[in-house]
């Protein structure tokens, strides 16, 4: 019996063990294609940065050496994090895949584009909001008063600030949707708490842009209509759940 007890323990440690070297194998994969689109966006530079500002109307002016640096590891950081979105998902799915169900794989693998493809479009909807409302917005305050000077740091800080918080808030439905699936979260929650987003939403989209009324309503509509999309998305894998439990409890008392 203690013999038992005693093999018992060390299968666990074992399972343990080989989890969390598993684990680490896969934060070191995900490590290595970081620094590779790192790389890749250090060779690029020019030609993101020339994307970047093309548009601008304006040059941009670096004040001292630092602030180039810091634009190379800005830019490039941005492409390494955009680009690794979709390893570090897939890597997680990986790793929580052999307690999934054949069903759930194929739903849940699907997330992985979806998550890739929702950050690249919170990114391009806060660079339109940045360059088509914020930025002629704040020229406008000028009036001719100021001899105005962009400088890199300021200039894609500032942009950075906007854009990011926009494209990490675009993956609401994903995080709900599997938040969902785990039963942490349902749609009567969402539902009761709902104001409660709205209101974060609205505080969020007001600290990222300009003082003014226009800017903050813009861009909290788009995030409240995510938030419904979440909801609805929410109501259709709950019922799933619902669904499959009713089934299985059937099949249980049969």
């Amino acid at each position: 019996m203690a013999k038992e007890k005693l093999n018992q323990h060390d299968e666990k440690e074992m399972d343990v063990v080989g989890h969390l070297s598993e684990l680490r194998n896969r934060i070191i994969v995900t490590a290595v294609f970081f620094f590779a689109f790192f790389i890749v966006g250090f060779i690029f530079i020019e030609d993101i940065y020339a994307f970047f500002a093309k548009d601008l109307g304006f040059k941009l002016t670096a004040i001292g050496p630092g602030e180039i640096i810091w634009l190379y590891f800005a830019m490039a950081g941005l492409i390494a994090v955009s680009g690794t979105i979709p390893i570090l998902a897939y890597q997680i799915w990986a790793f929580i895949k052999p307690g999934l169900t054949p069903k759930e794989r194929r739903v849940s693998v699907s997330f992985i584009p979806a998550i890739f493809i929702l950050f690249i479009a919170g990114l391009v909807f806060g660079y339109f909001l940045f360059t088509q409302f914020i930025i002629p917005f704040l020229l406008t305050l000028n009036n001719g008063m100021f001899n105005v000077m962009f400088t890199l740091d300021k200039y894609f800080g500032f942009l950075f600030r906007v854009t990011i918080p926009i494209a990490l808030l675009f993956e609401m439905p994903i995080v709900v949707m599997f938040l969902t699936s785990l039963g942490v979260l349902t749609p009567d929650f969402m539902k009761k708490t709902r104001k409660y987003a709205y209101f974060i939403l609205v505080v969020i989209s007001t600290i990222i842009t300009p003082p003014d009324f226009i800017t903050p309503i813009l861009v909290s509509i788009p995030m409240i209509i995510i938030y419904e999309v979440s909801l609805q998305l929410s109501k259709v894998i709950y019922r799933r759940k619902l669904r499959k439990h009713e089934e299985f409890m059937r099949e249980e008392t049969i």
